[in-house]
């Protein structure tokens, strides 16, 4: 795995897209917040529709570019006071 060329194909992706579609980035009429530092640095997350209560919310999201691989999950916690930035806590398994 080249980890430069694979951060540089996630950059204004949104997460969950797939590598080969050919709208990867973000869509009309949806919310997003970007998430930063991390295994998903860059990507953009879609917080559409969360629930008020669900704003402070860590988002806990699978990934294999993470310290555990395949099956491993990367933790975002939203910024305070930025609700468009998710800020990485961790990589668990």
């Amino acid at each position: 795995m080249d980890r430069d060329r694979d951060e540089e194909l996630l950059r204004g992706r949104v997460y969950g897209t797939d590598h080969d579609d050919p709208r990867p980035g973000p869509r009309p009429g949806r919310v997003y917040a970007e998430l930063v530092g991390g295994p998903l640095d860059g990507l953009l997350l879609d917080i559409t529709g969360r629930a008020p209560g669900d704003a402070g919310a860590a988002a806990v999201l699978p990934t294999e570019l993470g310290a555990f691989g395949a099956g491993g999950r990367a933790v975002y916690e939203p910024r305070p006071g930025d609700p468009g930035r998710y800020d990485w806590s961790a990589d668990t398994p």
